[in-house]
This record gives structure tokens, C-alpha cells and sequence, in this order.
């Protein structure tokens, strides 16, 4: 595996809430485990690491993973915006503040040519869970010193990325200290479901699966529709790839009547939060984490909310201590609940019970 590293030694861009004071590296890992993907996207992959002002490596400092939502990628979360903070800004800010100590943030780059990523492994999308506990975080520690082991590590994100969170607790807590979902994917059956009808016509529109990927990759202009399509294709490739379907993705639909396969659905509910957690191994391994916190707007226009209440409710009936709490809001422009946890993720990693 080639591994290289650069250092940008520049401050971010001024920003309406200041400066960054910390510094931004970037690492290009050359991944193992992305290799020969269905996709073909590339299995090189960019992380940027935020160091806080003065950084000494070896100093128990954690580290903070930020997986980012649906058509995002590492950087969008270093990138300057109107009225609003970067994740390090914001981090920096919640230091000055008190709210908790520095933190060293990585920002991996896990976009996909299907518009966003789940972060698990799949022979479609490629092995991401793999190349985020066996080839990312091995590298930065040993790079930075950070504070150890799964101790020293908190996950989160938002939406994909806060499924991607919830998921690697479920399924990957040997890697991971504490972690945060933010109106991460959960209850499928809420929120996929009247997404299979919109597809196909969409799909169908184009000849099939192939001809819609080729109207993406052609199109001057895409629509919120073809998002919408192409987050289905990405679920798809990522839940219940097939290897001998274009690209590996298939649909647990008919494409002509659209109505749904059950052997093939239940490959879907494999990976919802809520049937996981009824696993043996997912509740141990929830119960090993130093800090689980969950939140959700109450008018998640993805429906999202229903799902959370639904693992909230069955994580207090099993015991499993948790942080759950439900905003005013929907599931766009809520990075400001960031403020709650990064908090706790911190506390999480630093305390000493």
C-alpha cells in the first residue's frame, strides 16, 4: 500500500465566524481493500486532517472521524460558507468556549460515481468499513500519535454519515470509542420504500440501470429527481450488491410492476439499525462504547425521526445507555447540533470512568 502524505501549512480561507488557527494535512492512501470495486471509481483516496493550534503529537489528544451525508465528500466540510462554520472553525470555537479540549479531525474522502457512500463493505461499492478501520486509522495514529486505541477515537456524521456512524458501532466498536448519528438512515422501511416507484420511472425512462448511469454521466444538468435516483442505485450497491448485475447493483423491485421481493428486501433490512440491534454482538457491542448519541429533527422529511424513536425505545429497553435527543427541524442545514455533540463526544473519550 503507497502511502504519501503533504502538508498545506496554510490558515483557511476568512470566514463571517474568523479564521481557522489550526492547519490542515492531507494524506493519499492508496487502498487495499477499494480495489476492484464494481464501480470503477478509484481506490486512492484523499483524507484531510485538522490539526489544532499547536498540536504535539503523543499528547492523548482524540480523534474525531467525520463522515459526511449523501453527495458529500471529506473537504465540503473544510470549505468556507455563507453564515455559517466549517467543522474546524466550529470546533475551535467550541474550545474557546469551554465546551470541550482540541481535537485532531480527519475528513476521508468517500465519494463514489453513485453520489455517496454507507460506509460499510460491499463488493459493488467497494470494502469501506475495511478501509476506514484497517488502512485509515492505523496510518493516522501512527502519523500523529493521537490518543490511542479505540479509546482516543469518536465517529459521526449526518444522514449517510450518521448511518455510517451507527453502523460502525453496531458492527465495528473494536475500532471505536464513542460516536454521534445525526439523522443517520434507519427504519427502512419508512424511508426507502415510496423511493422504488420514483426510481423506476426514472430507470425505466432510460432503458434500465445502464442506460440512466449513462444519461448521469452525459447530462449537462442534473435534477433533484436523478439524485434521488441515483441515492436508490447507491442503497442498492451497498446492501444487496449482485455480481452479476451492471455494476452490481440490483433492486429489490420488479421493474415492471414495481412490486417488492422479499428474499431480496430482507437483504436491505439486514443492515437497518433498527433490526441490527437485535443482534446479540450489536448490543455488546453498544454497550462497550464510552459515549452513543443520536439525534433527529421531529419533521425529518425523510422520515427518518420514526426510525430513531424506534432504536431510541429498544436501546432503553435493553439497557444500553444512550443520548437521544429529537430538535424542531427537518433533515437539511442542521450541522448546528454539531454544538451538542462534539461535546459529548469529547467528554466521552477524556473522562475517567
Amino acid at each position: 500500500m503507497l502511502i504519501t502524505a503533504t502538508l498545506s501549512g496554510v490558515l483557511m480561507p476568512l470566514h463571517s465566524f474568523g479564521s481557522l488557527n489550526g492547519t490542515i494535512e492531507t494524506l493519499q492512501i492508496d487502498s487495499t481493500h477499494l480495489k476492484s470495486n464494481m464501480l470503477g471509481d478509484p481506490s486512492s483516496r484523499e483524507v484531510s486532517i485538522y490539526l489544532p493550534p499547536g498540536y504535539k503529537p503523543g499528547t492523548d489528544v482524540p480523534l474525531f472521524v467525520d463522515l459526511v451525508g449523501f453527495t458529500g465528500s471529506g473537504r465540503s466540510h473544510l470549505n468556507w460558507k455563507p453564515y455559517a462554520e466549517s467543522v474546524p472553525q466550529r470546533h475551535e470555537r467550541l474550545v474557546a468556549e469551554g465546551k470541550m479540549g482540541p481535537c485532531v479531525f480527519a475528513f476521508p474522502d468517500c465519494f463514489t460515481s453513485l453520489g455517496g457512500n454507507q460506509y460499510i463493505d460491499s463488493i459493488a461499492m467497494g470494502n469501506w468499513a475495511s478501509f476506514l478501520t484497517q488502512e485509515m486509522l492505523p496510518l493516522i495514529e501512527q502519523r500523529y500519535q493521537t490518543k490511542p486505541g479505540r479509546e482516543g477515537r469518536a465517529v459521526f456524521g449526518k444522514s449517510s454519515g450518521g448511518y455510517g456512524a451507527i453502523v460502525h458501532g453496531l458492527c465495528q466498536s473494536a475500532s471505536w470509542g464513542a460516536l454521534a448519528c445525526h439523522s443517520g438512515d434507519m427504519g427502512f422501511d419508512r424511508l426507502f420504500l415510496g423511493d422504488f416507484p420514483k426510481a423506476l420511472n426514472r430507470i425505466n425512462k432510460h432503458g434500465g440501470i445502464e442506460g440512466f448511469l449513462q444519461h448521469v454521466e452525459q447530462a449537462k444538468k442534473l435534477n433533484g429527481g436523478d439524485f434521488q435516483c441515483l441515492m436508490v442505485l447507491a442503497m442498492a450497491a451497498t446492501y444487496d450488491p449482485c455480481p452479476q448485475s451492471f455494476k452490481g447493483i440490483r433492486l429489490p423491485v420488479d421493474h415492471h410492476t414495481c412490486e417488492l421481493d422479499l428474499e431480496r428486501w430482507q437483504a436491505w433490512l439486514q443492515h437497518d439499525p433498527v433490526v441490527l440491534v437485535e443482534d446479540k454482538a450489536c448490543q455488546a457491542a453498544l454497550r462497550s462504547l464510552k459515549g452513543l448519541y443520536i439525534d433527529c429533527g421531529s419533521q425529518d422529511q425523510y422520515h427518518i425521526h420514526y426510525g430513531s424513536r424506534q432504536l431510541s425505545q429498544r436501546l432503553k429497553s435493553l439497557d444500553i445507555q444512550h443520548v437521544y435527543e429529537e430538535f424542531e427541524d427537518t433533515h437539511s442545514s442542521v450541522d448546528y447540533r454539531m454544538d451538542h455533540s462534539l461535546p459529548f463526544l469529547y467528554r466521552a473519550l477524556t473522562s475517567r470512568s
